[in-house]
């Protein structure tokens, strides 16, 4: 099956053909580095990132706003309007829970979408306790103790309001219990739910029809996110997910966080009036729901159809680089760094020569390779990408070749490398430094 329809149908297209400027606040966090992961392609979002403190985000978003006050700060909505104004913005889509409710209740003075359930959910959604008042009845809920009230250990504390198990943890005794509400007494005490943990990733429509329902294992979790997840097929799940689709007035993507209890019987630990902070395994099927979310914000009928595959996403710590090199020419190495192995492209390397075309940076390949260059880079579909191919001899000296200071050596050879930066003083490179570069 084909992947997701993420295009506004037929006659939707005149007016969104200039590109709808949207806020991401906080950029930096891992919804909103996932928003950019997901959008950053689209011909009908431009993304601004924003930030309360310089994070992640000035790494990724090539238009960026740092310094911005905290969503407590007094001064944060009139902030937050001056922004909306001078850069022209559409929609803002908050990335993080408290910023979701705290701009979604500013979304009228502010004058602009944002991406989000109505308010009432987002409300509802924000509070567990408030969760579980509503849709006790719908799906099971678990149940609440009083501290004086407890008639058997273990059970589960946690913060009403609060995200990615901060706060949360089991506790087995009374004078556990006493700690933990000496040091919070708004901690929500909670029956144990000792089954299996799931999420389940929704998306539902502004006629408020689930047009997307898949349940994920929670297979490894680190610091509340699920860092290794795959679909799991169970019809209760859906059920579930759909009954509280049914109670509550959703729009775009949203999440359930499930456990069986003790008899195997689901029940709900909290819902999220967002995408989860692994949904994006969804994109294996074709199916992108941030830029689904955006859609539904701004009024535009999609269709979600899904590949037919079983895709698994671990997630590890990623890095990003920024210096202060400035270069014109890039000069690149052949033998076992443009080509691994005498048979494999490095398209690593090739991607990033690539992205050093479009900077209009001029290419050369420079290289002492036994055989017919010009043969074998057109075998291997690489005959256009430079502008200059200088084929040395092996007793050639590549320092001779590099005019132009201005420039920067991608070489395997440390040798080759170590000359070429004394005889110049350029920078150079191993091939795999070209994260550094990216």
């Amino acid at each position: 099956m084909s992947g997701t329809k993420c295009s506004p149908e037929k006659g939707q297209i005149s007016d969104v053909r200039k590109k709808k400027r949207v806020l991401v606040f906080p950029c930096g966090s891992e919804l909103g580095l996932d928003i950019w992961n997901c959008v950053r392609y689209s011909t009908y979002f431009s993304l601004i990132g924003m930030s309360s403190c310089d994070d992640h985000g000035r790494f990724v978003y090539d238009e960026y706003i740092g310094d911005a006050p905290f969503l407590d700060d007094e001064g944060f909505a009139d902030y937050l309007k001056k922004v909306v104004s001078e850069k022209e913005i559409d929609a803002i889509y908050p990335a993080t829970d408290m910023a979701i409710l705290k701009i979604k209740e500013l979304e009228r003075e502010l004058g602009c979408k944002v991406v989000s359930s109505p308010l009432e959910t987002v409300r509802i959604c924000t509070s567990k306790s408030l969760t579980y008042t509503s849709l006790a009845g719908i799906v099971k809920t678990p149940k609440i103790y009083e501290a004086y009230a407890i008639d058997s250990y273990p059970v589960f504390v946690k913060p009403d309001v609060g995200h990615s198990s901060i706060g949360a943890r089991l506790i087995e005794d009374a004078g556990q219990l006493e700690n933990a509400i000496t040091t919070d007494d708004e901690l929500l005490i909670l029956e144990n739910l000792p089954g299996e943990e799931y999420t389940i990733d929704c998306f539902t429509d502004d006629e408020g029809k689930l047009l997307f329902c898949r349940a994920r294992g929670r297979n490894r979790i680190s610091n509340g996110i699920s860092v290794n997840t795959s679909y799991i097929e169970a019809g209760d799940l859906t059920e579930f997910a759909s009954a509280i689709n049914g109670a509550l007035r959703f729009k775009g993507a949203w999440f359930a966080q499930v456990k069986r209890d003790s008899a195997g019987t689901l029940c709900l630990m909290e819902i999220a009036s967002r995408f989860g902070g692994s949904s994006h395994l969804s994109m294996a099927l074709g199916v992108n729901l941030p830029l689904l979310s955006l859609f539904c914000e701004f009024g535009y009928k999609v269709r979600i159809e899904c590949n037919d595959i079983v895709p698994e996403m671990d997630r590890v710590l990623d890095s990003v680089f920024k210096s202060n090199i400035k270069y014109d020419k890039v000069y690149v190495d052949y033998d076992d760094c443009l080509i691994l192995d005498k048979e494999f492209v490095n398209h690593e390397l090739v991607g990033f020569l690539y992205k050093c075309r479009n900077e209009k940076k001029r290419l050369v390949l420079l290289s002492k390779h036994d055989g017919d260059l010009i043969g074998e880079l057109k075998e291997f579909r690489l005959d256009g990408l430079f502008d200059e191919i200088l084929h040395l001899n092996r007793e050639d000296e590549k320092y001779k070749y590099i005019e132009d200071k201005n420039s920067i050596l991608i070489d395997d050879s440390f040798a080759e490398r170590e000359n070429v930066r004394e005889k110049t003083g350029i920078c150079v490179f191993g091939p795999e430094m070209i994260m550094t570069l990216l």
